[in-house]
């Protein structure tokens, strides 16, 4: 088995079958995850041909791609493509995600909308969110993805256990990027072409967006502290410096110190220095952490072009299979 395709689902049954029976065109594999469903999903998925594993409720994207990730480690497969099952994402597209990593091109392919430019079908309103929140995952993770919010993705298998699957709802997409750049896989993107006259996700996008930016900036307070304490720290003393700088050369031509904003230029400077300081000591402590990390989890593959193969393999499996 070479190919093994992931399909998140939540009251999916209009489109469930047409993407199985598709996707199983391409992959070797094709396995549902349902997440609670309240209508058919289970059923007409086992009936298109693909394996079920069914949540007993709706727990969220991220804890079904755990579930999904968890169970491919037993089949032996090569490949694991994440997909919608919304019928967003054409499974025509798989050959192009799996390529790279068959090849030895990669060891994570994501998907992207907007590899050549703006999508001329996204709606106005969706990607300007998406801008920002693409700004966010890249400028945390130092990574240069068009699309960081895709559900459309491949991964070697040597990857799996590194994902954290913290964020059980739509944040997991900005997440995995984190994970995956942490451990220093090499990331390849593909052009995906994407249908918007369907129903798609049925939560707010305003709300999701806000979901997933906070999500992003708590991680960006472990992962990137130079961003978060250094950069506004180092504005903070610049400011304090230059107000200090001026009430010297006022007090030097005869003016008089002011209490109020003596203390401000005091207070600027004590806490800029403070935090400058503090981003610097936690980004070498980041530093370390994931250093070792590497270290303890990951080896070399004799094989140059199979990258990196990771001891760590341990995963708890509350769910029934079907």
């Amino acid at each position: 088995m070479t190919i093994t395709a992931i399909l998140p689902a939540f009251n999916e049954e209009v489109s469930i079958g047409s993407m199985v029976l598709h996707a199983r065109q391409h992959a070797d594999h094709v396995l549902v995850i349902d997440d609670g469903s309240k209508d058919r999903t289970s059923e007409v998925a086992r009936l298109a041909g693909a394996e079920v594993i069914r949540h007993p409720k709706n727990l969220g994207k991220g804890r079904s791609l755990e579930t999904g990730f968890e169970h491919v480690k037993k089949n032996g497969c090569k490949v694991i493509i994440t997909m919608d099952s919304d019928g967003q994402h054409d499974p025509e597209d798989i050959q192009k995600l799996v390529s790279p990593i068959l090849n030895g091109e990669a060891d994570i392919v994501n998907g992207s909308r907007y590899m050549n430019g703006t999508d001329k079908n996204t709606p106005f309103y969706r990607r300007i969110g998406q801008n920002i929140l693409d700004s966010a995952t890249n400028l945390n993770s130092g990574l240069q993805i068009t699309d960081t919010q895709s559900g459309f993705r491949a991964f070697a298998r040597h990857t799996l256990p590194v994902f954290r699957f913290k964020s059980n709802g739509l944040a997991i997409e900005s997440e995995m990027l984190m994970d995956a750049a942490n451990a220093g896989f090499r990331i390849k993107e593909v052009d995906i072409s994407v249908r918007y006259d369907v129903d798609g996700s049925s939560e707010n996008p305003v709300k999701h967006g806000l979901k997933v930016l906070a999500n992003v900036i708590h991680d960006m307070e472990l992962n990137r502290p130079l961003y978060y304490f250094t950069l506004p720290g180092a504005v903070l003393g610049i400011i304090g410096l230059a107000m200090g700088l001026n009430f010297l050369q006022s007090f030097y031509h005869g003016g008089a110190l002011m209490f109020g904003p003596t203390l401000m230029m005091i207070l600027f400077t004590l806490i800029g220095t403070f935090m400058v300081f503090t981003g610097i000591i936690l980004h070498t402590i980041s530093k370390l952490i994931n250093d070792n990390k590497k270290k303890d989890n990951i080896t070399l593959n004799p094989d140059p072009n199979a990258g990196p193969t990771i001891k760590r393999d341990s995963f708890n499996n509350p769910w029934n299979t079907s």
